[in-house]
């Protein structure tokens, strides 16, 4: 089975929880701290894998979640850091994180990868924290929790050439009699239903890859017939070539085919007319060809046009030859602008507004992602670590924040699932 796309929320470990021990042997005084930090939470890792051609393996997941790194434990030992998942896709699997739209990665080459969302570091034992003031604190820290996201995880496939067209153009005949690709011939619409993908070999020994898409109807751009779900895969093709019926069967009519080919293909994205293009007039080999081949010329005057007749093979040879022409003067170009793409250095430490407060019936709310952080990273097992989580919010500018928009004495005060008494 083709899949050629997936949505997946992503997970990623939290971080191991810092341990809280001091030392206590005989004849030691005052051992001091003596718990170690956690470890780090496992990242989400998509990588390349050659031996795959669909997102088959992703169909049914929903999920996809990092383990959490190991706890620090007493005498200073560390917890380990979890493995990272690695998930392996296709070469040409573009990765998008939904909430913002912008494209996490590309990735085309042989063992590409990406780390998708980032697993927690590991928080931090009492051992960290001491210092001359206070030699022997008596908190440790959480770990922090994994990244979480959405993503949609899209398959567009590495051809140098898309063969474009209507349903039964001949497009399916033309890979197979090019390249060794076995397509599925068969005399009614819709005959392929997932993208063919044949390498070419030609005369001169040059090579390229041509992918055969599923046919275009009126409207595919809407959904009509197959609709426009397979066009992703035709994005990153050098060139176009536009299969077009010279027979008229069905009583069609070759130039308007052609122009409503057109029409869904600047529907779904206008870079794909800006594509260098020829046409390969097919099926010369039925009566009245010809005379509809003369006709088309007159309409179609800026677009080479090839005749051919793919069933006795011929002519495809010039086509080969002109495609591989073009494909030696049009330079490989990334799939995606700069600032189409996720900055990762950006996602990960651009600062923003560190909280919003606002006042919902009887309590204030304060959200934000670096005080929803702090707070579960904070371990309320002692006073010391109480007071420091309340002088962490002071520096942040929340108790001036709140004492400017009028909160009193005794108000409550709300952070996720977690209230506290305001006092000034």
């Amino acid at each position: 089975m083709f899949v050629d796309e997936v949505t997946l929320e992503l997970i990623a470990g939290d971080g191991g929880n810092g341990c809280m021990a001091f030392r206590r042997e005989k004849y030691v005084e005052m051992g001091g701290p003596f718990g170690g930090n956690g470890g780090k939470g496992s990242n989400i890792i998509f990588k390349v894998d050659e031996g795959l051609n669909t997102l088959l393996d992703l169909r049914y997941k929903k999920l996809i979640r990092g383990n959490k790194g190991a706890n620090g434990e007493g005498k200073g030992c560390h917890g380990a850091n979890a493995e990272d998942v690695i998930v392996r896709v296709p070469q040409g699997t573009v990765i998008t994180d939904v909430e913002s739209g912008l494209v996490i990665a590309d990735l085309v080459k042989k063992d590409d990868e990406v780390i998708a969302a980032y697993g927690g570091r590991g928080g931090r034992g009492n051992i960290a924290f001491a210092t001359r003031a206070n030699p022997a604190p008596a908190y440790a820290e959480n770990g922090e929790p994994g990244e979480i996201r959405k993503v949609k995880i899209e398959l567009k496939l590495l051809a140098d050439v898309g063969l474009v067209g209507m349903p039964s153009v001949g497009k399916s005949t033309i890979i197979s009699k090019i390249s060794a690709s076995k397509a599925k011939i068969a005399a009614y619409h819709f005959t392929t239903l997932s993208p063919n993908l044949g390498v070419v070999k030609t005369k001169d020994e040059r090579t390229f890859v041509v992918a055969d898409m599923p046919g275009l109807i009126e409207g595919a751009s809407l959904g009509g017939g197959l609709g426009d779900k397979f066009l992703r895969h035709i994005e990153r093709t050098r060139v176009l070539a536009h299969v077009v019926d010279m027979s008229a069967w069905e009583g069609r009519d070759p130039y308007e085919d052609y122009v409503i080919i057109n029409k869904e293909l600047e529907n779904f994205s206008k870079k794909m007319l800006l594509k260098p293009q020829i046409i390969i007039a097919n099926k010369m080999d039925v009566p009245g060809a010809e005379e509809n081949l003369k006709i088309f010329k007159e309409k179609v005057k800026d677009v080479e046009i090839f005749p051919v007749s793919a069933m006795s093979n011929d002519g495809l040879d010039k086509v080969l030859i002109k495609l591989a022409d073009m494909l030696d003067q049009i330079e490989k170009l990334p799939l995606y602008e700069e600032e189409e793409i996720e900055s990762h250095v950006l996602y990960k430490f651009e600062r923003t507004q560190p909280f919003t407060i606002t006042h919902e019936g009887n309590e204030w709310v304060i959200r934000g992602n670096e005080v929803e952080k702090l707070l579960r990273m904070t371990r309320f097992t002692t006073d010391e670590a109480a007071n420091r989580f309340a002088n962490k919010l002071r520096k942040m500018g929340i108790d001036d924040k709140l004492r400017s928009m009028g909160a009193k004495e005794g108000d409550t005060v709300r952070i996720l699932d977690f209230e506290f008494e305001y006092k000034e």
